[in-house]
């Protein structure tokens, strides 16, 4: 892919300052901006996708801003090309009525109809087909990454399990409703010129830009498809530099742009509230009382413990003299002791604290079943989704970026 030094303003600038002019002044001046794999990108194209974004901003661009949405839409429609262009030579092609679907889906979130969101758009200038294109491209975009790496990502049981121990070790931390733009950083404009896109972006969402808006424009997250909207998030979810600055973020505010890997993020804080989620235990306590404590009971027990579980216990520890098995039931973690609390965290079910010196004498708890619950609390369902998400997220950017890099792209 050849390297932008930078798109001529000229063309561009002129295309947008006709979106007033009459059509006739119009056809005189279009011509061809990109040539993507040999398939052009024209002036029309590149007006009505920056009308569009002005559009849906609601706000009046500055001439800096204009450069930037320009930027914006130029680099959306290439990468919309190529995606379109991979479509096709899988042979994917996206029905008239999925892209109905999506217009619906855009519209029942934002509280209109399909009917005025087409209004709204002829208003500004722009035809229904930009956004049609854009959603077509998107629609198959995700069908030919799916079907290329879905078969192929596996989360494993570990990985669900690390997930659930941090979700757990943040479990009476607040928990987040947010909103999310994540601004990927390319090799065209560098960190400074990104930098300068996630100022310009918060500005326009602290002068009343809807934060919707701006993600389905702007962000490359995958929450982007519903506004950028993520939902209730606990402190564990988050990362580190991420969970930092929503501590301190009240309902209603913005962050500033945070560097993330691979690019910058911006959250919205939506709602907040303390943490009720709570770790739950069913337990199986071993005890072998003060009065039959020997020297060899630590170690006999220790034994008996390695072939025990909920099940089988009362015959494993049958040849430990003294011991009985006691099932305990469901008990939240804040209610236990604070040795036996210390002493099961990081279990999952099927496992077994070390014996413990107690008041009773000598003592082991098995894990019959380890949960955790509470007011947005994922499952495990949801927590293997999200993961799968996450990993087929990036072989998308990936995938996109190789497609960039060996495209044949001629700027005009």
């Amino acid at each position: 892919m050849k390297h932008r030094a930078r798109i001529l303003m000229s063309s561009l600038a002129a295309a947008l300052a006709l979106a007033t002019a009459p059509a006739v002044s119009a056809q005189q001046v279009e011509g061809i901006v990109a040539l993507v794999n040999d398939q052009p990108i024209t002036t029309v194209d590149v007006r009505n996708r920056m009308r569009m974004i002005i559009a849906s901003s609601g706000q009046q661009p500055s001439p800096e801003a204009i450069e930037r949405i320009q930027e914006q839409a130029v680099r959306g429609l290439i990468d919309e090309t190529l995606q379109l262009q991979a479509a096709a030579e899988f042979d994917v092609d996206v029905d008239e009525a999925e892209v109905d679907q999506a217009i619906d889906d855009i519209a029942e979130r934002n509280g209109t109809t399909r009917a005025q969101i087409q209004q709204e758009l002829a208003s500004a200038g722009v035809d229904i087909s930009t956004l049609r294109r854009q959603l077509e491209a998107e629609i198959a975009w995700q069908i030919i990454v799916s079907g290329r790496y879905g078969s192929r990502i596996r989360v494993s049981n570990q990985q669900i399990e690390a997930a659930l121990e941090r979700i757990a070790a943040s479990a009476s931390q607040p928990q987040y409703y947010i909103a999310e733009i994540f601004l990927e950083l390319t090799s065209a404009g560098g960190e400074e010129r990104l930098q300068q896109q996630a100022t310009a972006a918060l500005n326009a969402l602290r002068e009343g830009a809807p934060f919707q808006v701006v993600a389905q424009q702007f962000s490359a997250a995958p929450s982007a498809a519903n506004g950028g909207e993520v939902g209730w998030v606990l402190g564990g979810q988050l990362r580190p530099e991420v969970e930092q600055v929503a501590q301190v973020l009240q309902p209603g505010q913005l962050s500033r742009p945070i560097r993330v890997p691979g690019g910058y993020m911006i959250i919205a804080m939506i709602q907040k509230r303390e943490g009720t989620t709570t770790v739950q235990y069913d337990l199986t306590q071993v005890t072998v009382p003060t009065s039959s404590v020997t020297d060899t009971t630590a170690d006999e027990l220790r034994r008996a413990l390695e072939r025990a579980n909920c099940e089988n216990v009362d015959s494993a520890i049958s040849g430990v003299p003294g011991a009985f098995a006691t099932p305990l039931g469901e008990i939240p973690a804040s209610s236990l002791l604070p040795n036996i609390r210390d002493a099961l965290n990081g279990l999952g079910t099927g496992d077994h604290t070390q014996v413990l010196d107690t008041a009773a004498g000598r003592q082991a708890f098995l894990v019959c079943e380890r949960s955790i619950g509470g007011p947005g609390m994922p499952t495990r369902d949801d927590v293997e989704e999200q993961l799968r998400g996450q990993q087929l997220s990036n072989q998308s950017r990936r995938w996109l970026r190789d497609l960039r890099r060996e495209a044949t792209i001629e700027y005009r």
